[in-house]
């Protein structure tokens, strides 16, 4: 396991912004009930592995292309005759977008489902079906408000869609077909997670489902928040499933438990699973997904509770899995997406590497991984919250966080 401590030194990251990250990381890390500037964290045993500031280390300018207020995701459309690619962008207050990266213009796309705004709620993640050339179907994640006996309630919801019109003035979601959804739902705002990965070869669909800020989820098998559910395309359980003969059906989704709120997931090219978690107050996470594992929350972490009560560490409950790297300060990550070289190959250095967006950080971390091992490689002071991440045929852009949130271009220097 790599720790990043607080000696850790980046030459772009500045004094005011280690401050920042220390005093802010509970906006990100979601303490709905109020902001915690109690910067007190356990030392931690190593530091990294890798120093950020290596000679090699490549650097960029950027290219503002668009601008969004609350963006939360996007993903790229298959290219066409060598154009500069489109993308699908997310805001969280509900609205859709088509984004030509060659021109900035943006496209709203219609019959979005009504989302539950507030809080880390709203409309989510997106990404295209396997079959997305012959079907244009789409997979798209959203909070969803309760009705009922669950009124004031909210919890997660999948859906696939068809994305009609694309080419013309007035694109639209038809078809909308109901995938999957947390349960229960619970009362609060926070820690959806949300976040949609198809397995390289395009059979499984993977769902990141928070714990809601409930903690104890994350260990109940009768519940699949604080979960990586692992589906097949249409929303059925594989029969490989580590938990598919338990007797409780929602205990059959779950691929891994103990999550925490994971908001990035991305295959390396070895087909391993990774994804990086939000721990509480400090003790973020970068982690190697396996089947059937537990990854212990809220039972041990590398951070304290934001009370100040100190959690056990991963290491004195070998049971539970270890994260690969843990970061205090906290980085806040957010979205997450792997480095590979195409058409383009802006970043050759960065080949085969994550690219992790820092939320309260204001930062984008490059991780290396070696077979199960993993470490930062560089650190880059972005200035603004790094909402999500985006690599495609060897080019980089990066979606800031909140309100005026700028789409950037990485270019190379």
């Amino acid at each position: 396991m790599t720790t990043v401590n607080t000696k850790y030194k980046s030459a772009p990251l500045t004094l005011p912004l280690i401050i920042s990250a220390l005093l802010f990381s509970t906006a990100a890390c979601s303490n709905q009930s109020g902001l915690s500037t109690n910067t007190d964290y356990k030392e931690p045993k190593t530091s990294a592995t890798k120093s950020p500031a290596n000679a090699d280390k490549p650097e960029f300018t950027t290219k503002t292309v668009a601008t969004f207020d609350e963006p939360w995701a996007m993903t790229a459309l298959p290219k066409m005759n060598n154009k500069a690619p489109k993308f699908l962008v997310t805001q969280k207050t509900g609205e859709l977008f088509i984004v030509d990266t060659a021109t900035g213009a943006k496209t709203a796309v219609t019959g979005i489902p009504n989302v539950a705004y507030g809080g880390q709620g709203g409309l989510g993640d997106i990404t295209l079906a396997p079959d997305f050339a012959t079907s244009n179907n789409v997979y798209i994640s959203y909070a969803e408000a309760g009705t009922g006996s669950d009124s004031n309630k909210f919890g997660a919801k999948v859906i696939k869609a068809k994305l009609s019109g694309m080419n013309t003035s007035t694109p639209s979601l038809q078809g909308i077909t109901p995938i999957w959804q947390q349960v229960p739902k619970v009362t609060g705002q926070g820690h959806y997670s949300h976040r949609l990965l198809f397995s390289p070869d395009g059979q499984y669909l993977y769902i990141s489902s928070g714990e809601r800020q409930k903690k104890d989820p994350a260990q109940d098998m009768s519940m699949n928040l604080g979960k990586i559910i692992r589906l097949n395309a249409d929303g059925s359980v594989p029969k490989d499933n580590p938990f598919v003969n338990n007797s409780n059906k929602i205990a059959s989704q779950f691929w891994t438990m103990g999550n925490r709120n994971v908001l990035g997931m991305a295959f390396d090219k070895k087909g391993k699973l990774w994804v990086n978690e939000m721990g509480p107050k400090n003790g973020d996470e970068f982690n190697l997904i396996e089947k059937g594992k537990n990854y212990g929350w809220p039972l041990v972490s590398n951070g304290s509770d934001y009370s100040g009560a100190p959690i056990p560490d991963h290491d004195t409950r070998p049971e539970f899995e270890e994260p690969k790297i843990t970061w205090t300060p906290v980085i806040s990550p957010s979205s997450m997406t792997i480095y590979s070289s195409g058409t383009h190959n802006d970043f050759p250095a960065w080949e085969g590497d994550f690219l992790i967006g820092g939320l309260s950080s204001k930062a984008l971390v490059v991780v290396s991984t070696d077979n199960d091992t993993a470490s930062e490689r560089y650190r880059y002071d972005m200035g603004e919250r790094i909402r999500s991440v985006l690599a495609v045929d060897g080019q980089v852009w990066v979606l800031e966080d909140e309100s005026d949130s700028k789409l950037l271009q990485l270019l190379p220097k």
